[in-house]
Order: structure tokens, then C-alpha cells, then sequence
């Protein structure tokens, strides 16, 4: 693909994505269209062999930015990065087409590793504000990544994942993550774990309360059967 086709695709997924942008002219000041702009240049000197300059020049995009992404990962066709400080990529990631990340997003290892230790984005994915996914596995296409989850696991595509450590709290979304933008309305699985821990407790609750109605009702009738006894045997002497 050509520098012009390049800069005009970044142009178009920025201003289709984020409302904020009001003017094509403001994109040239977007930190996500700077830091692709380093990164495809970084890659592709990545690819050829020269690593100190695709390293310098992803520095460069890391100082301008505050998002790092290392020159050897892959990244596909239609990505962007909303606000995107804090963003860090590493080097073994790859990353599918239409992917959305927000803020605070590391797409990391586990550890010194070496070969493939980053995970792998599947198209479609949305990933929220602050989350982290740790490891080389895969996140499967159309899937949604709640803000602030730590995903330590492979997640099956067409699914949405939230908590720490992230799981899967839906299966088979409907609607592309990228389509609908919308990384607040999620499932919450501890508040949905609590109010069935509440429910559970209301029913034992209520059923301990009939059984101490009818422990009562017991021994009132035994005090009954007690004290016609105890008149039956007076009368009889």
C-alpha cells in the first residue's frame, strides 16, 4: 500500500471512530495517527534487518505519543488507538484487521521467554480502557475485552470477557465490538455472583424462619398434651 493510501485510511478509521474529531485537519494532531505513521516505517525497516533504526524510530513515536508499539509486531488494516497513552504492544503480537484498543491497554508476555510470547488479536476485537493481555495465545475475532481485565487465557471468538483474571461472562455477540463502540455496558459477573449469593441467603433465610414457626407450634402443642395429661391423672386420684 502506498504513503498516500496509508495516510488517507488512517484519516478515514480516526475520524469514522472517534466523535471528537471534527476536521480532517485535526487527525494530523492525533496521537494514534502519529504513532501508526512511526510504526509502519519502524516495521518495515524491522523486516529488512535493521533493528537500531526501527527501534530509534519507534522511540521516537513512544516520546511523541506515550504509545509504545515494538517494530516487530503486526498489525493489520483498520487499527486505531483511542487516546491511547500507556498503550504498549509488544514485539511478538499480532493483531488482526478493524482492532480497536483504548488507553492504558498492554498487549504483553509472561515472562524472558523467547519465540512467540505476545498474543494474537483476531479481527474485529475491541479491547477497553486499561485492560491487559498477558501471553501467547489467542483472542478470537468479534470479542470484546472489558475495561481494566487481566486475560491470562485464550478467549473463543464472538465472545466478551471481563474481571481479574479476565472470563468470559457472554458468547456469540451479535454486533462487531467495533460497530457498536461501546465498552461500558458489560456484564459484571461478581455483582451477578452477589445478588445470587443474596437471593440464595434470603430463601435459607425464610426457610429457617417457617422452620422455627413450626418448632414453636410443636412444643406448644406438646405443652398442651402435657397438661391434659397432668389433669387427666389429678382427676383420676
Amino acid at each position: 500500500m502506498g504513503l498516500i493510501r496509508r495516510v488517507r485510511d488512517e484519516i478515514r478509521i480516526i475520524r469514522e471512530r472517534d466523535p471528537a474529531i471534527h476536521s480532517w485537519m485535526e487527525v494530523f494532531l492525533y496521537p494514534s495517527f502519529k504513532v501508526m505513521l512511526h510504526y509502519r516505517l519502524a516495521h518495515k525497516l524491522y523486516k529488512s534487518g535493521h533493528y537500531f533504526l526501527a527501534r530509534w524510530i519507534s522511540q521516537r513515536g513512544v516520546r511523541k505519543t506515550g504509545i509504545e508499539i515494538h517494530p516487530g509486531a503486526e498489525i493489520g488494516e483498520g487499527f486505531f488507538i483511542d487516546h491511547g497513552n500507556g498503550v504498549i504492544i509488544g514485539e511478538t503480537t499480532v493483531i488482526g484487521n478493524n482492532v480497536t484498543l483504548y488507553q492504558g491497554v498492554t498487549l504483553g508476555g509472561t515472562g524472558k521467554e523467547h519465540g512467540k510470547r505476545h498474543p494474537t488479536i483476531e479481527d474485529n476485537v475491541m479491547i477497553s480502557a486499561g485492560a491487559k493481555i498477558l501471553g501467547s495465545f489467542t483472542i478470537g475475532a468479534n470479542s470484546k475485552i472489558g475495561a481494566g481485565s487481566v486475560v491470562l487465557k485464550a478467549v473463543p471468538p464472538n465472545s466478551t470477557v471481563v474481571g481479574v483474571p479476565g472470563r468470559v461472562v457472554k458468547r456469540h455477540n451479535t454486533a462487531f465490538p467495533r460497530e457498536e463502540m461501546n465498552h461500558t455496558d458489560l456484564p459484571d459477573p461478581v455483582r451477578e455472583d452477589i445478588q445470587n449469593l443474596q437471593e440464595s441467603n434470603s430463601v435459607l433465610t425464610n426457610r429457617l424462619l417457617e422452620m422455627e414457626k413450626q418448632i414453636k407450634l410443636l412444643k406448644k402443642e406438646a405443652e398442651r398434651e402435657r397438661a391434659a395429661e397432668r389433669r387427666s391423672n389429678h382427676e383420676n386420684l
